[in-house]
């Protein structure tokens, strides 16, 4: 009789930066989702953000997800190399969290994980949530995208006509899924379009 493979462990983070929405969804859908294990981790800023965008508390989230670490826990298990783990979504990612990232300042678990990421060469996807932009930010994208993360602002995409909230959430959301290998139906995908006659 042939086992069952293991599921596919996926970590989400949740930062203080605007954008909670986003975090929630992705545990949303990748909760769903066969074959994959939802764990989670929210930064102390992450939280006082989901309450006071979303109205939601840790007992909103645990049902979406395998685990919830606590963000000062550094002994747990996405701290460790050896934690199995197929790539880690910080969404949305504070300008604080990014700076820790590409410094390498493991003082919580949000930006452990993100270094284990790193090095392991693990897929590491940055939600990175601020505007307009100063020359620290953008050196910080540059540092840690030389290190092998991935920058991805939630940007709406308005060639896919979005009608409501929902619809921009969802076209974001669906891109880090797509970097992530997930498969999804949150969004369409662009076909291409007639040539404009000349």
């Amino acid at each position: 009789m042939t086992e069952a493979p293991a599921p596919r462990r996926l970590l989400v983070a949740i930062t203080g930066a605007s954008g909670a929405v986003y975090g929630l969804r992705l545990l949303q859908v990748l909760g769903a989702t066969a074959g994959v294990q939802v764990h989670a981790v929210v930064s102390d800023a992450g939280w006082l953000t989901l309450r006071h965008e979303l109205d939601l508390a840790p007992e909103a989230l645990r049902p979406l997800v395998h685990t919830l670490h606590d963000a000062a826990h550094l002994g747990a298990g996405p701290a460790s190399g050896s934690f199995r783990c197929g790539g880690m979504v910080v969404a949305p990612c504070s300008m604080r969290t990014l700076a820790a990232i590409a410094n390498s300042l493991s003082d919580n678990l949000v930006i452990r994980a993100a270094d284990v990421m790193l090095k392991e060469r693990r897929r590491l996807v940055l939600m990175a949530r601020e505007t307009p932009l100063h020359l620290g930010h953008l050196r910080n994208m540059t540092a840690v995208t030389e290190m092998g993360a991935i920058v991805c602002p939630p940007m709406p995409a308005f060639y896919l006509r979005p009608k409501t909230l929902d619809d921009i959430v969802d076209a974001s959301v669906a891109r880090v899924l797509d970097l992530l290998d997930v498969p999804h139906t949150l969004s369409e995908r662009w076909q291409g379009m007639d040539k404009v006659p000349a």
